[in-house]
């Protein structure tokens, strides 16, 4: 018997499960009400209630004080989108997506989705238009602040931000660490520039036991991070600096900084790469975290991340020729990029000049 008739119903079927136009649109726009449904749901610590096995709306809706019907509703929702699973009527439990909403879960995306539920988020994204006009951050326009500053003055929202780049970088650092090796800084000097709460070089402290470190952030993000440090007892090798990284960056052989570059538009990026040169020794390094775009029309995480710089921060997301002269511009040579397994790429640069 030809298998043909086999191969092409399975191709059929493939097909038939792709989303047609009309869907595909409608999945899209509703995109705002699958990120709302995923804030409640974190906030109602759902999927930790779920973690030693599947719950009735019922009950789910007593241990959280909400009502039982709306409760279903929006976990009916997700599960069609395969966050958690209806294992019998009203009956609910956990998929492998749903896990990476509890706390402690190894790649956690808790924090994440927290911070793209905000307020802050529905109050900006519905003023994309402005960005188009102008070129301008929508930030300025609604809150008449820059991004950062906002932070600093709704000290929740900021907090929830870093909370989010914290568990961010619980999934992007353990593969950059896989895929670039640290050891050349034996006895040396690493600076984690804008480094938040700490988590990125904590963990390649943690691995390279020889190398010292500095921490480098706004004064009240690095007093937050202070006793994540000496918990994980790195107090002698890790200190801790405050400051301006547009007016000038502590001394160190290299430097590391996760989505941070990507925030900035060039002239403002390439201010932060000149203060590293100025401050840094004759062929000190620079590594990046960050995305970078490729051509083509292939689902792109980077692309949508690109969109949240656009309005946010006003920064950007870049191609590898992007990168390269952004750092020749500031006496940087690119040396290598590393793709890495989770969406962001390691980018070596060394000081030219």
């Amino acid at each position: 018997m030809s298998s043909a008739p086999i191969a092409q119903q399975g191709q059929a079927n493939q097909e038939a499960k792709k989303p047609q136009p009309v869907e595909q649109l409608f999945q899209m726009a509703l995109g705002f009400m699958a990120t709302a449904a995923l804030g409640c749901v974190v906030e109602l610590e759902i999927a930790d209630r779920l973690r030693n096995g599947a719950k009735s709306v019922t009950d789910l809706a007593a241990e959280t004080g909400v009502k039982e019907d709306p409760l279903y509703r929006v976990l009916r929702a997700l599960a069609s989108a395969g966050i958690f699973e209806e294992l019998a009527p009203r009956t609910f439990g956990l998929t492998p997506a749903a896990e990476l909403l509890c706390r402690g879960t190894k790649g956690s995306m808790r924090s994440m989705v927290s911070w793209m539920a905000t307020r802050m988020h529905f109050d900006l994204f519905p003023e994309m238009m402005h960005s188009l006009k102008t070129g301008e951050t929508v930030v300025e326009k609604v809150y008449n602040v820059s991004c950062f500053e906002y932070f600093e003055k709704d000290k929740v929202t900021g907090e929830i931000f870093n909370d989010a780049m914290t568990d961010f970088s619980g999934v992007v650092i353990p593969a950059a660490l896989e895929a670039y090796d640290f050891s050349y800084l034996n006895g040396k000097t690493l600076v984690d520039i804008a480094g938040g709460h700490g988590k990125v070089l904590t963990e390649i402290l943690v691995k390279y036991p020889e190398i010292q470190g500095k921490l480098f952030d706004l004064e009240h993000v690095v007093n937050g991070a202070k006793p994540k440090i000496e918990a994980l007892g790195l107090t002698a090798r890790c200190t801790t600096c405050s400051g301006d990284f547009f007016k000038e960056v502590p001394s160190g052989d290299a430097y590391v900084m996760k989505h941070i570059i990507h925030d900035w538009d060039d002239a403002k990026a390439t201010t932060i790469l000149k203060n590293i040169h100025k401050a840094s020794p004759a062929n000190a390094r620079v590594i990046l975290f960050e995305g970078v775009i490729t051509a083509g029309n292939a689902p792109s995480l980077g692309k949508w991340i690109d969109l949240e710089m656009l309005l946010l921060p006003g920064g950007k997301e870049r191609t590898e020729e992007e990168y390269r002269a952004l750092f020749a511009g500031a006496g940087f040579r690119v040396t290598r990029i590393v793709q890495t397994k989770s969406p962001l790429s390691v980018i070596e640069a060394i000081k030219a000049n």
